[in-house]
């Protein structure tokens, strides 16, 4: 049965909030995952460019001993490359992670805020977020 106009009011608010906090959630586990995995990348371009005459020519010690321009240079060149095969391995850890704990399941259709009694919920799946005691006639999407 259809709710009230300002019932569905307030659970499309309650939906929206609920999927826009599953969106940062996602956002922010996507965001740890690929600066741990980018780390080596970051730390190496950042000494390149930090260390290269043309770009900072920082007065650390390190670079007017160890790095010259050749090799920061290098650095610079091997930051780049290494960033793609760390760019692959960082997002097959996030789709790994978002699958295993079920975190794209969380999100609600908004037809929820249009009618009662309708539970959203993925049949054989025991996800953390989804309803207890789902109708397993109304399904979301197959």
């Amino acid at each position: 049965e259809p709710r009230s106009p300002w019932c569905c009011l307030a659970w499309t608010l309650l939906i929206g909030a609920m999927n826009s906090l599953v969106f940062l959630l996602n956002l922010l586990l996507m965001l740890v995952i690929f600066t741990v995995v980018l780390l080596p990348t970051i730390v190496v371009v950042y000494f390149g460019f930090q260390c290269h005459s043309q770009v900072l020519h920082s007065s650390a010690r390190y670079c007017k001993s160890i790095l010259d321009d050749n090799s920061s240079s290098a650095l610079i060149i091997l930051g780049f490359v290494i960033m793609s095969p760390l760019l692959v391995v960082a997002m097959a850890i996030y789709c790994s992670l978002a699958r295993r704990l079920q975190l794209l399941v969380c999100f609600q259709p908004y037809s929820l805020a249009l009618y009662k009694g309708g539970r959203w919920c993925r049949r054989g799946e025991g996800a953390p977020c989804c309803a207890r005691g789902c109708n397993t006639q109304l399904k979301a999407w197959v």
